[in-house]
């Protein structure tokens, strides 16, 4: 993460007698020398009487920034508990009501009414109390936004192929399909549902707690580290692997952009057509072409005849799906390229930070201290249920 995090802006000069800062020419500090500085105790007094605060130590700044990390992942973790926790206590309705649970419709509003109307207040409510700082406004022209949102849908596309193969590979060694979550939950409920879940609510909500808040409050360590912890803690939030790789990516990618422009209205309107797309789109023209009775024919061994007069049926969705999938292919090589131009020109600049950590430690303390280990074993803990869960309780169960 070399070059990610940034150098520490000193406010202020060593009180050394000859020259000095804010007032304190040719005065000299009393007792030692000391410096103005990013918050830290230890402060003697100038020639007025006021305190002059002295720049922390390299230590004291990795342990102020072990402490600021591991507060925002404990400050996740307990806002995903409340959502759970809050989800579960909902979910007792099924009591009253058991045939709700066999309504998808029902079932998705249960989930997601409670975590929108409880869970995630009272996580943005807890995450508020980590110390943020405020990003810079920058405008971006139509031009720049058209760019961005070509590059988005190939992080998108390339990242939810390679999460494809990995789900497909861990399901061939275990026997059995590693289940897509999300496809489950866009294909059973109703369109309006998918709509109003995935193309309003999440966008708005995902980006202003995973985008805003985790930005504001880490990119005082640079723009690199804001941006990592945004789309690392974004990707495991959705809980399982399909989802993780292209969330982790595409968390990134907004963060970045949010970084640079300041403005999170930007990165919701991406978010929000990639939703679009994706939840609505797709799953319109699979139902035009009616791809379950297709695979019907086929398994049956259906002769050619009677293929062709299914897909004759379904001209029209057929050429629409079709027309889908070069949409597909042609936006992965087009945001593909942009990719490797920007990255060959080095557009994708991440300035640093008013904050330094020394190099070889800033892994280590922006993940590995309590806060942020107890979030990512929460969440791959039900990566590993999600993918492995059905087969233990088979196994339990003999």
């Amino acid at each position: 993460m070399d070059g990610m995090n940034g150098y520490t802006q000193n406010m202020g000069q060593p009180d050394t007698g000859t020259g000095g800062y804010g007032g304190n020419a040719g005065q000299q500090g009393a007792g030692t020398n000391y410096y103005m500085g990013y918050g830290q105790s230890g402060f003697g007094v100038d020639a007025w009487g006021q305190p002059m605060y002295r720049m922390p130590t390299p230590e004291e700044e990795v342990k102020a920034a072990r402490k600021h990390f591991s507060k925002l992942g404990l400050m996740f973790l307990l806002g995903t508990i409340v959502i759970f926790v809050v989800q579960i206590a909902a979910s007792l309705i099924y009591l009253l009501k058991p045939e709700w649970v066999w309504n998808p419709n029902i079932t998705l509003m249960m989930s997601m009414l409670p975590m929108y109307l409880i869970g995630m207040p009272v996580l943005i409510f807890l995450v508020k109390q980590v110390p943020a700082e405020r990003v810079e406004k920058h405008s971006m022209k139509a031009g720049s936004f058209v760019v961005a949102a070509i590059m988005c849908f190939a992080i998108v596309y390339i990242s939810n192929i390679a999460g494809n193969i990995m789900t497909w590979i861990i399901g061939m060694l275990k026997g059995s399909l590693v289940q897509n979550e999300i496809a489950n939950v866009t294909t059973s409920v109703s369109i309006w549902m998918v709509v109003i879940y995935m193309v309003l609510c999440a966008p708005f909500m995902e980006e202003y707690v995973f985008r805003k808040l985790i930005v504001d409050r880490t990119v005082r360590y640079g723009q690199g580290a804001a941006v990592l912890m945004s789309g690392l803690m974004f990707g495991l939030f959705h809980g399982n692997l399909n989802q993780f790789m292209y969330a982790f990516t595409l968390g990134m990618f907004l963060a970045f952009l949010y970084v640079k422009t300041g403005k999170l209205k930007i990165t919701i309107a991406l978010h929000m057509m990639i939703n679009f797309v994706g939840g609505v789109v797709s799953v319109k023209l699979v139902d035009l072409i009616d791809l379950d009775e297709y695979f019907r024919v086929v398994s049956e061994g259906g002769e050619l005849s009677a293929m062709m007069s299914y897909m004759m049926d379904h001209i029209g969705g057929w050429i629409a799906y079709f027309l889908f999938i070069l949409f597909v292919f042609g936006i992965m090589i087009a945001g593909g390229v942009l990719l490797i131009v920007f990255l060959v020109k080095k557009r994708f600049t991440l300035n640093r930070g008013t904050v330094v950590l020394p190099k070889g430690k800033r892994f280590s303390t922006m993940l590995l201290n309590v806060g942020m280990i107890l979030y990512s074993i929460f969440w791959i803990g039900m990566i590993f249920w999600q993918m492995f869960g059905s087969d233990i309780m088979s196994f339990i169960r003999g």
